[in-house]
């Protein structure tokens, strides 16, 4: 018998707790759109992806990867270390020329919110788990509101092909990492996996900015601000969060929470950078988050907790 069968399930959190860490990351998952399109106006997105994972690694590994359960097997190293590139390098290299060529914060957040919808599609080609007449449902209900939030920015969002594809490119990233993280890396502890994450994709995307962006950044206080809200707050903090809720059994809380990012962006990019939301716009959020929670309602009893990854 293990250490935790013996002393019991860990004890569940207050409601004040529970629900005060899952706001907690999901408004910084939300508002990380934001601070990265503003971080964005003096670095080049791998440029500061490299120094943002760089510092975060430094930083995980003196508060928690000394004290982590490392994988023996190369193997598994490698499995952590592609997942990671997936879910971080891949998905903010996206996510941020999205961004750079003009997406509003808002509509990348809303596209990147479809991560659990494209998810249970993937899920249903490659493995024939059959999807339900709900989930079915879910995906053109999801699908038509951000047709609605498409079509009602398609004059101001920078909605350009190369836009397009960079977020196309960043969901498809996120959720092909998120799965296989779940079938490969299950049994890897989590602050380990985390190092692994940062690490690799801090060693992989510095060549990258500076072979492709010969490493463009202007330093000033608000660069500096910014990277330490990505590294303490979001890299750091909801990392630190979510393992307190995953240890507990709340993930479902977080799940649940993740429909709101796409309005905590609109509502930041509103208080920023002036770019108010129309009715319209609210309205294809509503129907596109009302999708995802039907496409997801029907698995959060049976599947496991899901490996929900930082915000970008």
């Amino acid at each position: 018998m293990s250490h935790a069968e013996a002393h019991g399930a860990p004890k569940p959190l207050a409601p004040a707790w529970r629900w005060g860490l899952a706001t907690y990351f999901v408004t910084v998952w939300g508002s990380g759109f934001v601070a990265s399109r503003y971080a964005l106006q003096y670095a080049s997105p791998f440029t500061y992806i490299a120094v943002r994972y760089w510092i975060a690694f430094a930083v995980a590994i003196v508060l928690f990867g000394l004290r982590a359960r490392w994988p023996t097997r190369p193997a598994d190293w490698g499995h952590a270390a592609l997942a990671g590139l997936l879910t971080h390098g891949a998905y903010l290299g996206g996510s941020h020329y999205a961004q750079r060529w003009g997406l509003s914060a808002g509509v990348t957040a809303l596209v990147l919110a479809l991560q659990p919808l494209a998810t249970a599609v993937l899920v249903a080609v490659l493995f024939a788990e059959r999807l339900g007449r709900l989930q079915v449902a879910g995906i053109a209900v999801g699908l038509g509101g951000v047709a609605l939030v498409v079509f009602d920015r398609v004059d101001g969002a920078g909605l350009t092909p190369a836009s397009v594809a960079a977020v196309v490119w960043a969901l498809a990233s996120v959720t092909a990492g998120t799965l296989y993280q779940r079938y490969r890396c299950a049994g890897i502890d989590l602050r380990a996996a985390t190092c692994i994450h940062l690490g690799t994709t801090a060693i992989v995307m510095l060549p990258l900015a500076v072979a492709v962006e010969g490493f463009a950044i202007r330093w000033n206080a608000g660069l500096a601000v910014t990277l330490v809200y990505h590294v303490v707050f979001a890299s750091i903090g909801a990392f630190s969060v979510l393992l307190v809720l995953l240890r507990r059994g709340e993930a479902t809380s977080v799940t649940s929470l993740l429909y709101l990012t796409p309005p905590v962006a609109v509502l930041c990019e509103w208080a920023v950078f002036g770019v108010p939301p129309t009715p319209v716009m609210w309205a294809g959020m509503i129907v596109a988050c009302v999708g995802v929670a039907m496409v997801t309602w029907r698995r959060k009893s049976a599947a496991p907790a899901e490996v929900l990854e930082e915000p970008s």
